[in-house]
């Protein structure tokens, strides 16, 4: 048995993760326990979300699940720390849950590498300024952005209101003929359920925030099980 704890912000599209359970098989276990902060895309509070407090606080409420490897499985708040801070946010992550961490952020870089993506298209919900300090996280992690959209969306909730058939056009809409891959970077988005869509109408591989993090933390703990029904990555990256 395999288990990842995932410490999620507030609530929009946390049922991702038992759907993703689900699909893995029984011996996968992904429980989530949940944070609080403001509900805003801007960066002073999602720097304030991110914190070592707050994430201190989640790893204590994981540990009563007794995980292998523990997430931060929030993009934004992770990049806004940017490329060294973020690995210092997910270094004190790791010393509060005394297990192997990481977070979305670095999550979409390895996922990227593990399928030899070098460019990519950025189809993101945040406001322009956010959605930028992703686009440069990406360039630190040597991965190339070829084009960013940015949807303007002030809040988690808000993109967890997303209808399934607005998550699939929003991602199919910013693909870039340059581009190898098209990246959805908000753990707050529903996507699990349509990757399948997605892949198909573009042709090429979808990463999406809730994938990789599960994807992230099955990598931390050296068992990714074959599953075609998470996308590219857990069919063939490794």
């Amino acid at each position: 048995m395999a288990t990842v704890g995932f410490i999620y912000p507030d609530h929009a599209a946390e049922d991702d993760y038992p759907f993703a359970e689900q699909l893995l098989g029984y011996r996968i276990s992904l429980p989530v326990e949940h944070i609080y902060g403001t509900d805003l895309h801007a960066v002073p509070e999602l720097l304030d979300l991110g914190s070592e407090k707050r994430l201190a606080e989640g790893a204590a409420l994981l540990a009563k699940h007794e995980p292998d490897a523990v997430v931060w499985a929030c993009t934004s708040g992770s990049f806004v720390y940017r490329w060294q801070g973020a690995h210092e946010q997910v270094e004190k992550l790791s010393a509060a849950a005394g297990k192997p961490a990481s977070s979305t952020s670095f999550a979409f870089v390895r996922a990227a590498q593990a399928l030899g993506l070098k460019r990519v298209s950025v189809a993101a919900s945040y406001p322009d300024d956010v959605a930028k300090l992703f686009v440069d996280f990406l360039g630190a992690g040597g991965i190339e952005v070829v084009a960013m959209s940015s949807e303007d969306i002030d809040t988690a909730a808000e993109v967890g209101r997303l209808s399934p058939e607005a998550v699939v056009e929003l991602a199919v809409a910013h693909d870039h003929p340059a581009a190898d891959a098209v990246l959805v970077p908000d753990t707050a988005m529903r996507t699990l359920g349509v990757l399948g869509a997605i892949e198909e109408r573009l042709g090429k591989p979808v990463l999406t925030a809730n994938q990789v993090t599960i994807w992230e933390g099955l990598r931390l703990t050296g068992q990714v099980p074959r599953c075609d029904q998470l996308g590219r990555l857990f069919a063939e990256g490794r």
